[in-house]
């Protein structure tokens, strides 16, 4: 009887002294799978900061003629600018800044004298807006709307004008950190703008503009920064 007394005893202690090992053992810490750090990945790709510089040919010479007063056998010049884009909360939309310059040389008659006289023309676009991308792979094409002003000048006359652009495009990006970006836009600048307010037995608001139309191609190369 006393020997069962002694068992049952050291059997009792030996199950309080395994609940206090098993109670003093710290909590381990729950193990993180490497999958979820994998997946910022592609959303840090995403939020890349890009500078995009370009180079094309603008068309439309209203601008030449309006500057020089005369008709002139140029419809376009080259251009050059760059692009700006910072990306937004949504996905594939950015905000982007535009500058774009284009030159161009002419010599048309003088209206005083009809000798040949060399004019030396400029028009700027400054403008801003957003930008959508279509999907996010390696090729993304894109559609943007901008607004902004346009700045031209010729031999002492220096005009701004507000306008906006209408553009689309893809780019091609093969690695992280560079790409390729081609697009075409529509420039439309309102040089020219009237209205006036008619009232007889009801009002009626008449608005005239005079709309200058440019179109742009260009290609050039999107570096990618953090």
């Amino acid at each position: 009887m006393r020997r069962r007394f002694a068992t049952a005893i050291l059997i009792a202690a030996g199950l309080l002294g395994c609940g206090r090992d098993v109670r003093a053992q710290p909590d381990q810490p729950p193990i993180i799978p490497p999958l979820i750090f994998a997946s910022e990945r592609p959303e840090a790709r995403a939020t890349a900061f890009e500078i995009a510089p370009f180079a094309g040919y603008r068309f439309g010479g209203d601008f030449f003629e309006l500057i020089t007063g005369q008709r002139v056998d140029l419809d376009g010049a080259p251009a050059w600018g760059a692009t700006v884009g910072i990306p937004l909360a949504h996905q594939g939309l950015l905000f982007e800044g535009l500058f774009t310059h284009q030159h161009a040389n002419l010599i048309v008659s003088s209206p005083t004298t009809a000798l040949p006289r060399p004019w030396h023309i400029t028009v700027e676009h400054w403008q801003a807006g957003v930008l959508q991308e279509i999907n996010g792979g390696r090729a993304r094409p894109f559609i943007d709307l901008m607004a902004g002003l346009t700045r031209y000048s010729g031999e002492g006359d220096n005009e701004f004008r507000f306008a906006g652009n209408l553009g689309a495009g893809v780019k091609l990006l093969p690695s992280e950190r560079f790409g390729i970006r081609m697009e075409s836009r529509v420039f439309a600048t309102f040089v020219d703008a009237a209205g006036a307010l008619v009232c007889a037995g009801g009002c009626l608001v008449a608005l005239s503009a005079e709309v200058v139309w440019q179109w742009e191609f260009s290609g050039g190369l999107i570096v990618r920064l953090r």
